[in-house]
């Protein structure tokens, strides 16, 4: 079968010191067996590069190659172990494979580009018939194949946020590029020490770069956040903001809504999403309807009209400008003495500093937030994870716009 033999050694763009010896159609399945032989007087060291004799052939590795056809294709070789001066006995590094992988370059650049295009190691898996546990691997060392290639420059703008991670509030804190709109580190925790892994995983030219870094008014954030960061604003984000006054809005509603339903007035049952909706995203019988709630003078009403107005704050363009809407805006919640309300006005105003400081910067979580409902989708295709660590790999595969690729 010399004919298959050439057309398998071309095919493969093996070097010369590579031959394909023979071509075999397994008879266990439908498997094509490809062996190769080494044909080169020297080797060379895997450690420092320098020629060596051959000390003898390690035993028969086998790796798993683009499919000929619907026929799985395997090459099979003895690899020369190398003598090396320094390094004693080394196995050379083979050209069609990384080291310690069952797979050639490009079938693992095959499954890394599936990897990409599925929701989940479920689905790629069957795609390229391997067992979960296989192409999590090859999940695991493209992660880490990206990682090792992230450049050093600096990130002006930075994002902290949380996200839940298992059941019984098991949270994981996720830092981002947010002008990059991508995630750069995952920490188990949402603790200051964990928040501070975080900042440390950049080298210090690096830190020294970061202008502002968007957080939730989390203490131990804004903890980590002043000791590795001193010279950036910390900006307390606008949407966990808006997430504070819908809560105590809501806490309003249900209030009151007791308290009419003891008297026999329905009047805000099943109007808990109402109250969440900005008018300009309502269709128009919902219009309709909130209209007439608000025709209630209900105490909800005033707490979403207070919600309402403090959208214009971020409308104002100057930090000046904020902090006296600010001062205005307050009054009018205290004299409407709602405490959920007062609550979080008392909250934004501890905070007032670090939120004025979004007029420096006018940046947001909103890239973070964005990355977290993508994050949930894959979290949801896995159905949960077992692990921290999958789920590390998972957000920084997806979300951590990584170099990848297979070379070689």
């Amino acid at each position: 079968m010399p004919s298959l033999i050439t057309h398998y050694q071309q095919l493969l763009g093996l070097p010369e010191t590579w031959k394909v010896s023979d071509v075999r159609l397994s008879t266990s399945g439908p498997r094509i067996e490809i062996h190769l032989e080494y044909i080169g007087p020297k080797v060379e060291c895997p450690e420092c590069g320098k020629a060596g004799r051959i000390y003898d052939l390690a035993p028969e590795q086998r790796w798993r190659h683009l499919d000929t056809m619907e026929y799985e294709t395997h090459l099979i070789a003895r690899v020369p172990r190398c003598e090396c001066k320094e390094h004693r006995i080394k196995t050379i590094q083979v050209p069609w494979a990384t080291r310690s992988s069952r797979y050639t370059l490009k079938f693992e650049a095959l499954a890394v580009e599936l990897l990409q295009e599925c929701s989940s190691i479920q689905s790629a898996s069957r795609l390229l018939r391997l067992n979960w546990h296989a192409t999590n691997e090859i999940m695991n060392r493209a992660v880490k194949r990206g990682l090792s290639r992230r450049n050093k420059e600096a990130i002006a703008h930075l994002g902290l946020d949380e996200k839940s991670f298992r059941a019984g509030h098991q949270y994981v804190t996720i830092l981002n590029d947010l002008k990059g709109g991508r995630v750069l580190e995952v920490v188990q925790s949402r603790t200051t020490d964990g928040a501070e892994a975080l900042l440390l995983s950049f080298e210090a030219s690096q830190r020294q770069g970061v202008k502002s870094i968007s957080m939730d008014m989390w203490k131990p954030f804004a903890i980590a956040a002043k000791k590795h960061l001193p010279q950036a604003d910390i900006v307390h984000d606008r949407f966990h903001i808006s997430k504070y006054l819908n809560e105590a809005v809501d806490t309003v509603r249900r209030q009151e809504s007791r308290q009419l339903h003891h008297a026999g007035d329905r009047t805000l049952i099943g109007s808990k999403f109402t109250w969440l909706r900005n008018p300009e995203n309502m269709t128009e019988s919902q219009r309709t309807s909130f209209d007439q709630l608000m025709a209630c003078e209900l105490k909800t009403g005033k707490a979403w009209s207070m919600k309402n107005m403090f959208r214009e704050f971020w409308r104002l363009g100057c930090r000046e400008s904020a902090s006296f809407f600010f001062d205005y805006w307050s009054e009018r919640v205290d004299q409407l003495a709602l405490k959920p309300m007062i609550k979080v006005k008392e909250l934004l105003k501890r905070h007032l500093d670090n939120i004025l400081n979004y007029f420096e910067h006018e940046m947001t979580n909103a890239v973070s937030e964005g990355l977290n409902s993508k994050i949930q989708l894959y979290k949801a295709s896995a159905r949960g994870f077992h692990s921290f660590h999958s789920y590390r790999i998972r957000i920084l595969f997806y979300c951590g716009k990584l170099n990848m690729a297979i070379t070689g």
